[in-house]
C-alpha cells in the first residue's frame, strides 16, 4: 500500500500517540510490541491493533451475560475477546502457543520459511519499520519476538485492566483438561484459529471435546457453488507460498463436521467485516455457533 494511504496514515498516527502516552505514563518503550487487537486499557490509552472489533461485537452474537460460565478463548493473541468475555461475567481461560516453534508448518517446511512468511506479512499487519523487521525475524531473536508478539502485549493489557483471566500455553491440537486447567467449558471461542492449522479437523475435535455448551467459530469461509461440503486448499505449490494458512472449509463442511463431533445445532449467525490495519485490506468473516 502506498505512502499517504489514509488507513496507513491513521494507524501510524495512532501508534505514535500510543507509544508517547505509554512513555508518559511510565510504561517504558513498547515499540517492539505487536498489537493484534485494538483494546482500550483506560487512561485514554488505546492499543494500535491490527484488528479493531470494538464496533462489530454485535455481529458475533455472543450472550449478553456469561455469568457463572466457564469460558475458553483459544488462540487469544492480545486478548480482546478474553477480556470481553470476562466483562460479561465469564470465568475465562485464554490460550496461546507455548513458543513460535509451535506455529503450524506445512510438512517439510522449516522455521526459516515461517519466519520469512511472517516478515513478509508484517508491513500490512504491524507498525514495524523495515529495520525492525530485519532485526526481529531471525532465529537468534526468536524468543524476543515471541515475547513481543504473544506474551508481553497480553500481559500489558491484563495488568492495565486488572483482569483475572487465566493464561495457558498449548497448541490447539493439545487442548485437554491438563493443558487448560478445566474439564469442560460452557462456552468456547475460536477466532481465526483453524485457518492457521494444517489439520483443521484435528484441531476442531480437540476443542469440541472440552465443550459442554456452545462453540463459536469466526473465520473466513470458502466460496463454493452448491451445497457440497468442501475444504479448499489455499497453501500454494511451493514452500513459503502461503500466509501460514492452508485450508478454508465452506459452511456445509463446517456444519457436517460439527454435527459429527456432537453438536446437533449448528447455525451460521452472519458475518463480521472490518479493515486490516495498517495495510487497509478488508475482510468478511463468518460467525458460526454450534451447541450441544
Amino acid at each position: 500500500m502506498s505512502a499517504g494511504n489514509p488507513v496507513q496514515e491513521e494507524h501510524r498516527r495512532m501508534t505514535r500517540e500510543f507509544l508517547a502516552q505509554a512513555r508518559e505514563l511510565g510504561y517504558g518503550d513498547l515499540c517492539d510490541y505487536y498489537w493484534y487487537h485494538t483494546i482500550d486499557v483506560g487512561n485514554g490509552l488505546v492499543t494500535p491493533g491490527v484488528y479493531d472489533y470494538r464496533y462489530s461485537l454485535e455481529a458475533f452474537c455472543f450472550p449478553e451475560s456469561l455469568r457463572g460460565m466457564q469460558v475458553l478463548d483459544v488462540g487469544a493473541a492480545t486478548g480482546f475477546f478474553s477480556f470481553e468475555f470476562e466483562k460479561r461475567g465469564g470465568a475465562v481461560v485464554s490460550t496461546e502457543l507455548p513458543s513460535l516453534l509451535d506455529i503450524d508448518k506445512f510438512p517439510g517446511e522449516s522455521m526459516e520459511h515461517t519466519l520469512k512468511k511472517l516478515e513478509g506479512m508484517m508491513p500490512a499487519q504491524s507498525s514495524y519499520s523495515d529495520e525492525q523487521c530485519q532485526q526481529l525475524f531471525h532465529r537468534q531473536r526468536l524468543e524476543h519476538f515471541y515475547n513481543c508478539f504473544l506474551i508481553a502485549p497480553f500481559e500489558f493489557c491484563r495488568k492495565r485492566l486488572n483482569s483475572q483471566v487465566t493464561r495457558r500455553f498449548t497448541t490447539v491440537y493439545n487442548l485437554s483438561p491438563e493443558t487448560v486447567g478445566g474439564d469442560q467449558f460452557d462456552f468456547i471461542f475460536l477466532g481465526d484459529v483453524l485457518l492457521h492449522t494444517v489439520y483443521p479437523l484435528k484441531a476442531l475435535a480437540a476443542a469440541a471435546r472440552l465443550c459442554r455448551g456452545t462453540l463459536v467459530l469466526a473465520q473466513g469461509l470458502a466460496e463454493t457453488p452448491g451445497d457440497l461440503p468442501v475444504m479448499l486448499y489455499v497453501g500454494g505449490e511451493a514452500p513459503g507460498m502461503d500466509e501460514v494458512s492452508w485450508w478454508w472449509p465452506n459452511y456445509a463442511c463446517f456444519e457436517k463436521m460439527l454435527k459429527k463431533l456432537g453438536f446437533p445445532h449448528v447455525e451460521l449467525k452472519g458475518y463480521h467485516q472490518g479493515i486490516v490495519r495498517p495495510g487497509g485490506g478488508s475482510f468478511n468473516r463468518a460467525v458460526i455457533h454450534a451447541s450441544r
